[in-house]
């Protein structure tokens, strides 16, 4: 501790951070509130049970520490990103590989950004980008129930922008709604996934529907099979829909079963949010080849102090070609390779577990190179004995402002919500 207290403030709160992610078992979930809360919030006494007691590793125990340091930087490197994106010639190059239907701008900037990073002793890696981040309505509800046990410890860290999370929910959709051309109310919004009680994330869809009725919108959870588009409006049971919120994985809109909400949204008749336009400028991963090449974005004019971020912030990330194959097979130990149209971590591989047979199908096109980041580590107990959990930090933003910060904790490759003592962690800010 002697030695903490000799560093820089800004040093002392990254140490005392580490050490506490290492050592501090003490603030955790009250799992009877949690309980309490989603019964009061969705009218059910048997949500918990039904949804959330089948999902053991939906919820860690335990919260993250981080300091206000490192929530600064990775706001630096949003903003960044956010003012790369309306740059002519970034935006030229994005649309340029992006499907018809994602071309057109309609408005809305997409709600639920979500900004995942890794924190390792040289500041915040940003890994990915997504347009349908999820997670944001429990994540809010779970750091309102986090119990402490030493005071001291609380009285030094925040929950960061837990509260007013309701309200500016309520404010971002009628924002999406607004800059979409439309006046007067926003009446029914449309909370959309394919089987979406299927889902994992399904008990926040039902979170999500309750916090806008409390607001005073109308909201129904649909699968995109329930609507229908006719006589210029999107419909489901009869009732017109509208503002999508849109949480599906087909991110063009083109499988079979969505073509009401791709006819109305291409007319234009709903807003869809996030939507194909706002995919395909921020969270297609080939966008990430754009944001670590800081020559190109400089000769696009993007601000000497936006470059800064970026350079700090974005692991090196190039497209795998058949030209590039040899040298990043060669590189492969200090890569990890991603589809640039892939989600929720699927057909992802480290490179140094690569095997050859993999390695044909990734050199086949379709993928990127990212340079590897190391994710940040927290203890646990499991039990009875500690043991250790990797970490990834996600910032749910809207208009490049900060709606909340949290935490996952997992164990394998990329997050999964299968591993014990893993799931979901507020962030506690130095």
């Amino acid at each position: 501790m002697d030695n903490i207290l000799a560093q820089e403030p800004g040093q002392q709160f990254r140490a005392a951070s580490d050490l506490l992610n290492r050592n501090c078992f003490c603030i955790t979930l009250d799992r009877e509130a949690l309980h309490a809360a989603l019964q009061r919030e969705t009218g059910d006494a048997r949500f918990f049970d039904a949804h959330v007691r089948t999902r053991p590793h939906l919820f860690s125990n335990v919260p993250v520490f981080l300091p206000v340091e490192d929530i600064a930087a990775m706001s630096r490197i949003v903003a960044a990103i956010e003012a790369a994106s309306l740059l002519p010639g970034y935006q030229a190059a994005a649309l340029a590989r992006a499907p018809a239907l994602a071309l057109p701008d309609h408005g809305p900037i997409g709600a639920f950004m979500g900004y995942d990073f890794h924190l390792g002793s040289e500041g915040p890696k940003l890994i990915e980008v997504n347009t349908n981040a999820g997670g944001a309505f429990l994540n809010a509800l779970l750091a309102r129930v986090q119990r402490a046990c030493c005071d001291e410890m609380e009285a030094g860290f925040d929950l960061r922008r837990s509260d007013g999370f309701e309200a500016a929910v309520i404010a971002m959709f009628q924002s999406e709604w607004r800059r979409q051309g439309r006046s007067g109310d926003l009446g029914r919004i449309a909370i959309v996934d394919d089987r979406p009680d299927e889902q994992y994330l399904y008990p926040e869809f039902v979170l999500a529907r309750q916090l806008l009725r409390r607001g005073g919108i109308d909201a129904v959870i649909a699968d995109p099979s329930e609507l229908g588009f006719a006589e210029g409006k999107l419909r489901i049971g009869g009732s017109e829909i509208d503002l999508v919120y849109n949480r599906l994985v087909d991110f063009s809109l083109m499988e079979p079963g969505h073509e009401a909400i791709r006819q109305a949204y291409e007319a234009g008749a709903v807003v869809v949010t996030p939507n194909p336009h706002n995919h395909a400028l921020l969270a297609d991963k080939r966008n990430l080849t754009l944001l670590s090449d800081g020559a190109t974005l400089a000769q696009w004019g993007l601000l000497p102090e936006h470059l800064a971020a970026l350079a700090d912030g974005i692991p090196e990330t190039r497209p795998v070609t058949p030209q590039s194959a040899d040298a990043q097979w060669a590189a492969r130990k200090h890569l990890f390779f991603k589809p640039t149209a892939g989600h929720g971590g699927k057909a992802v591989y480290r490179g140094d577990k690569l095997t050859r047979g993999t390695w044909a199908e990734i050199v086949k096109g379709g993928y990127v190179a990212q340079s590897f980041a190391a994710p940040g580590e927290r203890m646990i107990t499991l039990d009875g004995a500690p043991v250790a959990r990797k970490m990834d930090v996600r910032l749910y933003t809207y208009a490049g402002q900060l709606l909340l910060a949290a935490a996952r904790l997992y164990q394998g490759q990329t997050t999964n919500f299968r591993t014990p003592g893993g799931g979901f962690a507020p962030v506690l800010v130095a």
